[in-house]
């Protein structure tokens, strides 16, 4: 039997919500890839899939949800799009988003993105969700244009004042389900 949904797109962070550095997991903000040297063109090297994300993304296709992803990235717009799209191929999620997004790199271009979408897609506000890890990033920024968020628990978003204040919060991204 399957439940009808209240949401019918779902936009995704990338970085600490999909998938994150090998080393520090959830023990810091996972931007600190992009200014090693070393990693410079080879981001993936040193990520891995957060579990669950597979299989998640995968049941919300099979529902009809709409998914998009949306990752903020420090590098101009073409380059940007290129290590995101990157990112999806060599975690073999291609076909499971709709729409793939290199936000810019100030806080509210989420929230810019997302109401551009749903404006062009024809859906309301309350039949969206955004799904991240960081307070100044993915919550405020979407909570600022009146779009629904869920946080993924993790120990710097603890330590972060705006963090501390988050209530609707998911362990890991199948959790989403509990909340659509």
């Amino acid at each position: 039997m399957l439940v009808e949904m209240k949401k019918e797109i779902i936009f995704f962070d990338g970085d600490g919500t999909l998938w994150y550095p090998k080393k520090t997991k959830y023990q810091e903000k996972p931007h600190w890839i992009y200014s090693l040297d070393e990693s410079s063109g080879v981001h993936c090297e040193h990520l891995i899939m957060i579990p669950t994300v597979l299989s998640t993304l995968k049941k919300l296709k099979k529902a009809g949800i709409i998914t998009v992803l949306l990752s903020t990235h420090p590098h101009p717009p073409k380059e940007a799009a290129s290590i995101i799209n990157h990112k999806v191929s060599h975690f073999k999620l291609e076909g499971l988003f709709d729409e793939i997004h290199a936000t810019r790199e100030y806080y509210s271009s989420k929230g810019e993105f997302i109401i551009a979408i749903l404006k062009n897609r024809g859906i309301s506000k309350c039949k969206a969700l955004m799904i991240g890890d960081n307070y100044r990033w993915d919550y405020k920024p979407v909570r600022d244009v009146g779009i629904d968020v869920l946080l993924i628990e993790s120990d710097y978003m603890k330590k972060d004042p705006g963090g501390k204040k988050i209530k609707r919060t998911i362990k890991k991204l199948s959790d989403v389900f509990n909340h659509i």
